[in-house]
């Protein structure tokens, strides 16, 4: 099996003979192997027959924990080209997150009668365009939960996978008003490709513009807009030979001048040694898999970092929903993720210390400065799903170990914060 077909932009509905043999040719030309897709649905996922206006023609899956209370945020998930919406429930590791946190998802699914391969369509015009197509369709679903679920709309979110990664893209840009943020995997940059023929050269070797070119296009996804713009996390395989590793470099151009946000790292770390990641202002966040190929990094298991099943395009390396979820304030902290602007930066970096001893920086302001780990002992901080958080204010300082150090003051009796 090969990974091309995973972003493979097929003709969309074909209706002629010649069409059809156009697709086909394609299809045999790069090797490509089609893949059928399981025709059980996972227990608890439930399709939604009718959602509103759909004028690119998808299916609406649902699923909630049980209990969930209205009010409750909700993930959009975005499958890969020849997935449906049960292969990514099953795989992704988003079933795990809403059950421990308390979130519904609610997921998008493409047919073959608009691409013979089950991809969103992320390189038509007609599908990318606010108020149009399949982009459309799926904020109609987001509307559909909101008002039949109660779902928070200050709280909505998507992620997908390479074509639902490229559409991701989309909704974010089209629709920022909608979402508070979206998690990017092996995804394309909005309008890199507004044709079949320019989406193969974006999906490899990848296209190259400014942030500012970039940034353009993805603020033309909503002309005029002024209110404040969704977080962004992108997760990109290091070894993806679909969707070249630069795609990842892209997209965080795109969206850290869009987010009007620095494109110079204000902090990185790691999750291992082969996963590195970077963040622009508290807004924007790359991670790198090092020796990871196309696909959904997961990290099958019952410990509270992991989640996901292994298997076709759900690669064993880091479960990426549970950093999501930290990235984005769904685990219950006290980030507000529906005003990116007020989320306070992460001052972390790789730089090791050899010392888990606390020191006053700064007497006068009783500023401490220690490891991550030195705080969470000391009672100034509590850690979570790998990331250390101020106790009482509830700021993110970065990865949970030795190696990252902040600097607190207590603002209140067992409360501390960033000095």
């Amino acid at each position: 099996m090969t990974e091309h077909v995973s972003v493979l932009p097929i003709l969309r509905r074909p209706t002629t003979l010649v069409a059809a043999l156009l697709a086909a040719s394609l299809a045999l030309a790069l090797g490509l192997v089609v893949l059928v897709s399981p025709p059980a649905r996972a227990a608890g996922l439930q399709q939604v027959t009718s959602f509103g206006s759909n004028p690119g023609g998808l299916s609406m899956y649902s699923y909630r924990p049980d209990g969930l209370p209205a009010g409750a945020p909700v993930v959009v998930e975005l499958h890969g080209c020849t997935q449906d919406a049960a292969t990514y429930f099953a795989g992704s590791g988003w079933r795990e997150m809403a059950d421990r946190h308390g979130f519904a998802l609610v997921l998008a699914q493409q047919s073959s009668g608009n691409n013979a391969n089950k991809c969103f369509n992320w390189f038509e015009s007609g599908d990318i365009t606010r108020g149009q197509g399949e982009a459309a369709s799926i904020a109609a679903m987001v509307d559909h939960a909101i008002a039949t679920y109660g779902s928070d709309p200050k709280r909505v979110y998507v992620t997908g996978l390479s074509a639902g990664g490229a559409m991701t893209a989309v909704m974010l840009a089209a629709y920022p008003d909608k979402f508070a943020g979206g998690s990017i995997n092996a995804g394309i940059p909005y309008r890199c490709a507004t044709s079949m023929t320019a989406a193969f050269s974006c999906m490899s070797p990848g296209t190259d513009k400014s942030p500012a070119q970039w940034g353009d296009l993805a603020r033309s996804g909503y002309a005029g807009y002024a209110g404040p713009r969704p977080k962004v996390a992108v997760w990109q395989g290091q070894s993806d030979t679909t969707v070249a590793p630069r795609n990842g470099e892209e997209l965080r151009d795109q969206f850290t001048n869009a987010n009007g946000v620095p494109s110079t790292a204000t902090a990185s770390g790691s999750l291992s040694s082969a996963v590195t990641w970077e963040e622009y202002d508290g807004q924007v966040r790359l991670y790198r898999i090092a020796g990871m190929g196309h696909g959904t990094a997961v990290d099958p298991g019952t410990a509270e970092n992991q989640c996901g099943t292994a298997g076709s395009y759900f690669i064993d390396t880091v479960c990426a929903a549970c950093h999501d979820v930290v990235f984005f304030g769904l685990d219950g902290g006290t980030t507000t993720p529906t005003d990116p602007t007020s989320t306070s930066p992460t001052t972390s970096t790789t730089t090791p210390t050899t010392s888990n001893t606390s020191s006053t920086s700064s007497p006068g302001a009783q500023c401490v400065t220690a490891s991550n780990y030195a705080h969470v002992t000391a009672g100034r901080a509590y850690h979570s799903l790998g990331y250390a958080y101020a106790k009482g204010s509830g700021q993110n300082l970065g990865l949970y170990n030795t190696f990252h150090t902040s600097t607190l003051r207590e603002s209140s009796s067992g409360s501390w914060e960033k000095c």
